[in-house]
């Protein structure tokens, strides 16, 4: 596969998906030293287009992912304007974006590709997270944000949000926000039709809530989470929530 950007076409729903009409986007920020895994995950997943969209990286992560033989576009630096960019240029009629220090399963897809074909009222979703850790705690983090997709209906970038394109163009794709672009997103793509919890894992690194702590991180996201709900401005709260992206 070159690395030419490529202009995305006029798609519409297939009445059967496969894993090959998926499109997986990964933004990217100084990631050179993981975001190689999460691409070979995506391809050993059965990926056909990768499209890695960079945001200003100081380090080697564009000529990293060049070298791995993906889709590689730069924007301004802002995950959510990385990911809409990605979006544009997508060729897939599912678009799952991918966090650089996610990993997919060999069957993620194929999962993916068996809810959404069930029915058309299944328009976006997550993957059932793996946090790389074996401490008991972070099995408390995931079954915890488990019950938030399933009860809220809020899906969060490192469980792998996937939707259908033609919901995701409907809507505007993701809100132009330094932080809690995906939450936002969520709460609009669930006017849209039904979101769901894919039984597929998705392995995450460790690094945030090991950096800070996993109560303090949890407690740190929901306070986060509490203050954008009742009306502050995400884009001065990004300023509580380091390495934003």
């Amino acid at each position: 596969m070159n690395n030419t950007i490529r202009p995305s076409g006029q798609l519409t729903d297939e009445v059967h998906l496969t894993a090959d009409q998926v499109s997986v986007i990964i933004p990217a920020l100084n990631e050179s030293s993981g975001i190689v895994a999460a691409i070979e995950s995506a391809r050993a997943a059965g990926a056909v287009e990768i499209i890695v969209v960079d945001g200003g990286s100081t380090d080697d992560t564009v000529t990293v992912c060049r070298h791995a033989g993906v889709v590689v576009a730069e924007t301004d630096t802002g995950r959510a304007v990385q990911q809409n960019y990605g979006g544009r240029i997508a060729n897939g009629q599912v678009l799952l974006f991918l966090h650089a220090d996610c990993r997919l399963h060999a069957d993620s897809l194929r999962g993916l590709c068996d809810w959404m074909n069930r029915s058309p009222r299944h328009i976006a979703g997550g993957f059932t997270q793996r946090i790389e850790d074996r401490q008991f705690k972070y099995r408390l983090v995931e079954a915890g944000n488990a019950m938030r997709i399933r009860l809220l209906g809020w899906i969060y970038g490192d469980q792998g949000l996937f939707v259908r394109r033609s919901v995701f163009d409907e809507v505007g794709g993701f809100p132009v926000l330094r932080l809690m672009e995906d939450l936002f997103l969520s709460r609009v793509l669930r006017t849209k039709g039904r979101l769901g919890l894919i039984n597929r894992r998705l392995t995450v690194s460790a690094r945030r809530w090991q950096a800070r702590g996993v109560v303090r991180q949890t407690l740190h996201n929901w306070w986060l989470i509490m203050s954008a709900l009742r009306g502050h401005s995400p884009d001065e709260l990004a300023s509580h929530y380091p390495n934003v992206r």
